[in-house]
């Protein structure tokens, strides 16, 4: 038995019809590669099971202690049944882009049974018309509940049920894998009152951990290394209220090297792919909630994510993140603004972030009480405050990096990670993920239905503020190109050139000093009007004052 920390707990205290809590995947695959050219569902039923010793998370599932009085805990299945995980289902004709994101919206939209190991992978076939894909390919869409893993242990699930090279041969080790026997009500209240007695010290522990963290955030707003403005306070949208149990999801796609070229439109800056997804979000929904007649004055914001998972976490399960607020310029039309407010901005969050402390922030929600947080999350979505209160981010904008190279399920080449699917509550009806397989970036997103009626108007937003910032950054790379060359230094008798403006400013004061000490009448001929003999730059102290007699 393992005991689930208190990030991963509040996402199954979160869970509701409305709000199923688990985040997933489209990902579309081509079985050229495979033996045959083709794969049987019984193929992939085989080959995951071939596999399952390489994750923790595949065969594990949740127990809940009775009225929610402390964390649940993680168990090896006794009845773990890979059939049941595994789904296969079809598109009906003609198997188009909308019908498979349909279809994708529905799956995702269903709740995970957390009597068994929450995760669930269906096989879909009838591709054929999907643009940009070869007939013959079939799609995995993955759910897998949040309290088991984030973004980047998810990679790692992703690794188990994947090879890089499309016959690789199973793993070579035995499966060494053991059942646990189901603790019952009476032994999970005794483990709950014990910890109920040691969870004080923890706290009392994580608080002092804290102190140094908040001064450091006290230190850092004093000497003004970042600051708290209004641009932090999100405005009231139409995605932040309560939401349904209807799901869209959509997404586009783009060259890798392209998202990366956008950061041209702020050359003197270090700006990140993540500052260019943020700008580009930003100004989808500017375009959006524009044609809406909707779009607030001030900026919305974005949670996003920041992983704390240390290398020797790599596989473990659950939640290892922090998370900062990142304005997305929403109010600004203009490309390359948009892209340098939202670079100042995040730079700003990341600095309140790291004084505070990433790994802190992220320790302190492991010691609060489940039954206050499943009280909470049931007492929000009853009485629906989501609807009169202030929420504090508009959006979520998770960044994820996928594979650099091809990899192979069962042998098919996965062609993309098409669409990244992530789970949504009241207050919150709009969430993006921003992804990346090989030469390609994706930017998905999931709404509610009743939210965002027309998810393919918003795609196209995504599309059209992509292709608005990648050609203001190549027409400001084709300006750089075509300014003259900068004129040498010149150089003084003697002297070294001048590389650095401090130096440069340094000798244009000194020559303008010497025009005017050249300009002063020096001799009460000169003031009469004669003209001034030009004296040496470096005249004796005697001579000066000889000529003045």
């Amino acid at each position: 038995m393992q005991q689930l920390q208190g990030m991963d707990s509040s996402f199954v205290a979160m869970e509701s019809p409305n709000s199923p809590m688990h985040i997933g995947n489209l990902l579309i695959y081509n079985p050229e590669t495979a033996p045959g050219g083709f794969v049987r569902f019984k193929d992939i039923l085989e080959f995951f099971r071939s596999r399952l010793q390489l994750s923790k998370t595949m065969r594990q599932r949740l127990v809940r202690v009775p009225f929610d009085l402390d964390y649940p805990y993680w168990i090896e299945d006794p009845d773990f049944d890979l059939e049941y995980h595994l789904r296969h289902v079809a598109l009906p004709k003609p198997g188009d882009w909308r019908q498979l994101c349909i279809q994708t919206a529905r799956i995702h939209a269903r709740p995970l049974d957390l009597n068994r190991p929450p995760w669930e992978f269906t096989v879909v076939e009838g591709l054929d018309n999907v643009p940009g894909y070869p007939p013959g390919c079939f799609a995995f869409v993955t759910k897998v509940h949040h309290a088991a893993i984030d973004g980047m242990s998810g990679i790692d699930l992703m690794e188990a049920i994947h090879t890089l090279a499309p016959h690789a041969p199973p793993p070579n080790k035995p499966d060494d894998w053991k059942p646990e026997k189901i603790p019952g009500p009476m032994e999970l209240l005794g483990k709950s009152y014990i910890n109920g007695l040691i969870n004080p010290l923890k706290q009392a522990k994580v608080a002092a951990q804290a102190v140094p963290g908040v001064a450091n955030a006290i230190k850092g707003l004093i000497t003004s290394e970042f600051k708290v403005t209004s641009d932090y306070v999100p405005p009231r949208t139409r995605f932040n209220k309560s939401i349904s149990s209807h799901r869209v999801v959509e997404g586009q796609r783009f060259p890798l090297k392209d998202f990366k070229a956008i950061r041209a439109l702020a050359p003197d800056l270090n700006t990140k792919v993540n500052d260019v997804a943020l700008a580009i979000i930003g100004g989808a929904l500017h375009k959006y909630l524009t044609a809406k007649n909707d779009l607030p004055k001030a900026t919305m914001t974005a949670m996003a994510p920041i992983s704390v998972r240390s290398s020797d976490e790599k596989s473990d399960m659950g939640n290892q993140v922090s998370a900062m607020i990142a304005p997305l310029g929403t109010h600004i039309s203009d490309p390359a603004e948009r892209l340098a407010f939202v670079f100042g901005r995040t730079s700003n969050s990341k600095a309140m972030t790291n004084a505070i402390g990433a790994r802190t922030m992220t320790e302190v929600s492991k010691v609060n009480p489940l039954l206050y947080m499943a009280l909470g999350a049931q007492l929000f979505g009853r009485i629906s405050i989501a609807h009169k209160l202030a929420m504090p981010f508009n959006t979520v904008v998770t960044n994820v990096p996928g594979p650099p190279i091809p990899i192979y399920s069962a042998g098919a080449k996965m062609e993309s990670m098409a669409l990244s699917l992530i789970c949504l509550t009241d207050g919150l009806g709009l969430a993006h993920v921003v992804q990346s397989y090989c030469d390609e970036a994706y930017i998905s997103f999931t709404a509610c239905r009743d939210i965002m009626p027309d998810p393919e108007f918003y795609s196209q937003c995504l599309k059209d503020s992509f292709d608005e910032m990648l050609t203001a950054a190549k027409a400001v790379e084709v300006v750089a190109a075509k300014a003259p060359p900068a004129k040498p230094k010149r150089k003084q008798a003697g002297s070294k050139t001048v590389t650095n403006r401090s130096a440069t400013a340094k000798k244009t004061t000194s020559k303008a000093a010497a025009r005017k000490s050249a300009a002063k009448p020096t001799t009460s001929k000169a003031r009469k009007g004669s003209p001034a003999k030009r004296k040496p730059a470096k005249a004796s102290a005697k001579r000066i004052a000889e000529e003045s007699k």
